[in-house]
């Protein structure tokens, strides 16, 4: 498959979608891959059986707190400028790139290194979905190291790293993140073609592009957009999706903290008669809680979309008097083994609760029909 200008406006839209808020915010992001696909002709999307065992990829995205890539805006040059230095940091060269989780903003960059430089993209990515730390990624869970790697920032600055653990790894990268601007780029997670192959979350590329083909046809409330939704969530390697609420945004706050946004936004019913749902969020929409009760939490995905089109909102653009609709999805049966739910629970973000699979929780949810 060819990835085109014409597919990046599905594309961004429904990685958004998928990334629970997180990822980077996609339109800037997307401008920039438009014009380096413009340039450069279109990128070939590979599956992960496509590679030969002993091809070497490696993981290209941005590292920082969401918030601040709406005011330090990337360089269309950022991507391949990060994979050039890498390719002479570790002396060879990379035969293709993968997005290290597939954010609104994180599933382009890839993009734009593989077309500065052509090679092709990997269809799928370490995630699944956005999640705000490094070792929560399916490539260090099943023992890819994640150095060495480099990271650049706004300016051109290059720094290494060389570290004995993906722990080690994620605290270095996002101190340096924060001393370099907020945000930098990065690549990471060497790799060969086997270790991507029993590690990559597959086809979250081409599946994004669907679902935001959904949304651009079927544009329009929860009602509209939900059973077509449904539909190609049943196709997947995802869960199922669940309506979970409706309403307004009567209370957001956040603040970067650690290299990351921290913050919680509270929907009000438009029935006054229901108590209103609270969403924690690191970088990502993490928990969402109905009253007292959870009704979804991480690792399955929650997804705020505009009431009125169903557009996706990443957690650093909702704002006070937002109508949203939040939907839930299950995440892949990866993120529910035991192996990646020592890393990605909700007592790894300092939940104190197990977690509960959101389609356990559906009877907890508000009726989709009486929104």
């Amino acid at each position: 498959m060819k990835l085109t200008a014409d597919d990046l406006q599905d594309l961004s839209s429904g990685a958004v979608f998928l990334a629970t808020g997180g990822g980077g915010d996609p339109y800037v992001s997307f401008l920039a891959t438009r014009k380096v696909l413009e340039e450069h002709g279109p990128v070939d999307l590979i599956s992960v059986d496509e590679l030969d065992d002993d091809a070497y990829i490696v993981a290209i995205g941005g590292v920082g707190a969401p918030t601040v890539s709406l005011e330090l805006l990337p360089s269309v040059d950022d991507a391949s400028i990060a994979l050039a230095e890498f390719e002479r940091h570790v002396g060879r060269k990379v035969d293709a790139v993968v997005s290290f989780e597939i954010g609104g903003g994180n599933s382009l960059v890839p993009i734009m290194a593989a077309a500065s430089r052509g090679i092709p993209v990997v269809n799928g990515d370490g995630m699944g979905r956005a999640l705000p730390e490094a070792q929560m990624m399916t490539f260090p869970i099943a023992g890819v190291a994640p150095t060495p790697a480099i990271g650049i920032d706004y300016a051109g600055n290059v720094v290494t790293f060389s570290t004995d653990s993906t722990g080690t790894y994620e605290r270095h990268v996002r101190a340096m993140a924060q001393a370099m601007g907020g945000m930098i780029t990065t690549a990471e997670h060497p790799m060969t073609g086997k270790q991507l192959k029993s590690s990559v979350v597959p086809d979250t590329i081409s599946f994004s592009i669907e679902i935001g083909r959904i949304l651009r046809e079927y544009r329009g409330s929860a009602h509209r957009i939900f059973d077509p939704l449904s539909a190609a969530f049943a196709n997947s390697l995802y869960g199922d999706l669940f309506h979970i609420y409706t309403g307004k945004v009567v209370d957001y706050s956040s603040s970067i903290i650690g290299g990351y946004d921290i913050g919680e936004a509270s929907i009000e019913s438009f029935d006054n008669g229901e108590p209103p749902l609270r969403l924690n969020i690191k970088n990502e929409f993490l928990v969402a809680r109905i009253g007292d009760q959870v009704v979804a939490s991480v690792p399955d995905l929650i997804t705020v979309l505009d009431y009125e089109t169903s557009t996706p909102i990443n957690a650093e653009r909702l704002r006070y008097g937002q109508r949203v609709t939040v939907f839930g999805v299950g995440c892949p049966d990866y993120y529910r083994t035991d192996r990646a739910l020592d890393v990605v629970a909700p007592r790894c973000f300092g939940f104190d609760f197990e977690f509960v699979p959101v389609e356990d929780l559906q009877e907890h949810h508000q009726s989709l029909a009486g929104t």
